[in-house]
């Protein structure tokens, strides 16, 4: 299997570039506001995304996709959105080194959501690891 198709490969990405969103937005919010500074990456993104969909020759008409996938990617980006919003509000506010780890209960809230609507389930195994990385969290988040 090449990299290039391997789940791992882009998870690992994933994480790499999340925690430099981290450290790139706290310095980025301090002395602005962080609504502007969330509205600042988010054009950002759109246009970095736009041209990477055009140039690899990924662009199809977004009205020809279904209304089940329309609705789902427009709920998900209303939550993308407030979870940005209130990231930058996080980190506005309060030191990255905590802020971040509390945002990666994510990790535990995924699993329940997934377990509840999803149909997902997990073994004790992972169960336990999932858990883990939620106490990790807290710990990491409440030290003094």
């Amino acid at each position: 299997m090449s990299l290039a198709s391997n789940w791992i490969f882009w998870a690992l990405l994933s994480a790499v570039f999340a925690a430099l969103t981290a450290i790139f937005a706290k310095v980025g919010v301090d002395n602005i506001d962080s609504d502007l500074a969330t509205l600042i990456r988010t054009v950002v993104i759109l246009v970095a995304l736009a041209g990477f969909v055009y140039f690899a020759g990924k662009w199809r008409n977004p009205l020809e996709l279904p209304a089940r996938a329309w609705g789902f990617l427009v709920l998900s980006g209303l939550a993308a959105g407030a979870s940005w919003v209130c990231y930058f509000r996080a980190l506005k506010l309060g030191e990255v080194s905590k802020v971040a780890p509390i945002d990666k209960l994510s990790i535990l809230l995924v699993a329940v959501f997934a377990f509840f609507f999803l149909d997902e389930r997990p073994s004790v195994r992972e169960w336990t690891g999932i858990l883990m990385i939620g106490a990790g969290a807290l710990l990491l988040a409440l030290k003094r």
